[in-house]
Order: structure tokens, then sequence, then C-alpha cells
């Protein structure tokens, strides 16, 4: 259990032990505080619902069958192949594993997985539009299986990359790394947006503030956002229990970006080249653990 003084309460706020008084009247001077309820705190005052063992082991589940089906993607990409191909593979596999494409229709978005080309930073729609040598396409999946959410997203270079292509694609995936650096119990999610954004920065690319990680489980999107910019020590405080994505979007160029006239497909305003790489993950008592995993 984390000490109250992990987690800033204000002194009039319902003390977070669970006695019904307020902290000022009941904890906040003892030299031995009662243990922090830290679900209902963290729902109370943030709204993100902590998820317990059995939610995390049904978590990881669906996040089994998201990497599954990424790797049937990662097979399928290359020259000649649509967008929509793998739109159909990513259906056609979670159909086949009980499970639902949670982006279709969510918000009127209208197919299963978002695929982004080159400077489209994300949420583009599966089209005929076929892979050419030398593209770079994000590949983004979240499916629901019995109930529970998790997601996950690649970034694949079609064939021979070109310079540019090697840099951002591998700037983004060491960009989530770095984010993951930061998972701990007593970090904070400040701490994660400051590791990414120093890193991104470092390598003269830039990092997209409008669009950020976020809960995930229960919905698609949850409480808390996770932005992959930041200053240390900023923000929620990391407890056990959150679940979460990190998802940094990095540019080749410069930050700025604008909506196409489907009013989903983002792309980088410069043309600059876009990467991402997302995993899901579960903050533990010591450490965190993705749900997601995979090697890059």
């Amino acid at each position: 259990m984390l000490r109250n003084d992990l987690v800033k309460i204000g002194r009039n706020e319902p003390c977070p032990c669970g006695s019904g008084l307020k902290y000022k009247k009941c904890c906040m001077n003892k030299t031995s505080p009662k243990p922090v309820d830290m679900a209902k705190l963290y729902e109370r005052k943030y709204g993100i619902r902590l998820k317990t063992q059995n939610d995390v082991e049904c978590i990881r589940e669906s996040g089994r069958l998201v990497l599954e089906a990424l790797d049937l993607v990662e097979r399928q990409v290359q020259p000649g192949v649509t967008t929509n191909d793998l739109d159909r593979i990513v259906n056609a596999y979670a159909l086949k594993s009980h499970a639902v494409c949670a982006p279709l229709n969510y918000k009127g978005f209208p197919k299963n997985i978002c695929t982004s080309i080159n400077e489209v930073i994300c949420h583009g729609i599966p089209s005929d539009r076929s892979l050419n040598e030398g593209d770079i396409i994000n590949v983004d999946i979240t499916l629901v299986y019995q109930g529970y959410y998790a997601d996950a997203n690649k970034t694949f270079i079609v064939g021979e990359a070109s310079p540019d292509s090697q840099k951002i694609v591998s700037v983004a995936a060491q960009s989530l790394k770095a984010g993951m650096s930061m998972l701990k119990p007593g970090n904070t999610v400040g701490d994660i947006g400051w590791a990414i954004q120093n890193y991104a920065e470092g390598q003269k690319c830039s990092v997209v503030r409008e669009f950020v990680g976020h809960g995930i489980g229960f919905e698609f999107h949850e409480a808390p956002q996770i932005p992959h910019y930041g200053r240390k020590g900023d923000g929620i405080v990391l407890v056990p229990g959150m679940v979460f994505t990190i998802e940094p979007m990095i540019n080749l160029g410069k930050p700025e970006l604008f909506i196409a006239g489907d009013n989903w497909t983002a792309v980088t305003r410069d043309r600059s080249l876009s990467a991402q790489f997302e995993q899901t993950f579960f903050i533990t008592e010591d450490g965190y653990e993705s749900l997601t995993p995979f090697e890059f």
C-alpha cells in the first residue's frame, strides 16, 4: 500500500482511508495513518478505475489476440497489398477469435483498424490504396474480448527503407522505450511525457501533442490521458492497478498537423514522415508489465 503522502490530497478532501471525515480531521497529521483505499481515492479524485488481478488477466488475453493480429498483418505488409486487405485480415481474425474490432463504428469510424501511411500521423482509414516500396505504415489494432479492451500498434517499413524512414521508425520505437523507463509506482504521468519528449527532440524530431495515450480495459478510452510531452514530477502519480497505453506519435519534421476532409485522418502539416509504436501497460507493485508485449 502506498503512503498517504505519495499522493497529493487536499486538506478538505475526504480522507483516503475511507472514514468519511475530511483529511484534515482524520489522517493528515497522524504519524501512522490508516491504509489508503487507493481504488476509491483514484476513482473519486481522477475518474481512474484501477484494475484487479482478474481484470488484468482478461486484458492480457485481449492483448494476446491483438498481438496475433499484428503478426498476421506484418506478414502481409508488402508492395501491392492494400490497406483494405489488411483491414479484412484483422476482421476475419477477430471474428474467428470471438473478438470485436473496437474502432468499427466508434464515433462513426468506418473500418476495423487504423492504417496510417507516411505523412499520416494516426487514424488513417483503410482503403484501396496499395502499399508501395519504401512506404512506412502504422497499423493500430484494438480488440474487445469478453468485454475487455487491449490496444497496440506498430509502424512497418514496406520493402527497402530510405534513411529518413529508418530514422523516424527508430526514433518512434525508442521514444516508446523512453516512456516505458518511467513506469513504476511513485513516478508521474509527467515523467512519461518528459522522457519521450526529451529523447525525441534530442534526435531532432518532434512530438505530436494533439493525441495522447489513455486508460483502457473496461472501455476503449478511459482516464487518465497520457501526454507524450511534459515536465518531470507533473501530473497524476502512478499507482498499482493503473492500466493505460503509451503511444507516442513522432514526426520527422515539425509537430503541427491538420485533419483531412474525412474528419479522421491526421496529417503532418509540413508533410514530413510520422511514425508510432504503442503498447498497453499495467502498473505493478514495483514496476510495470506490458499486456501487449512485442520486440522492437
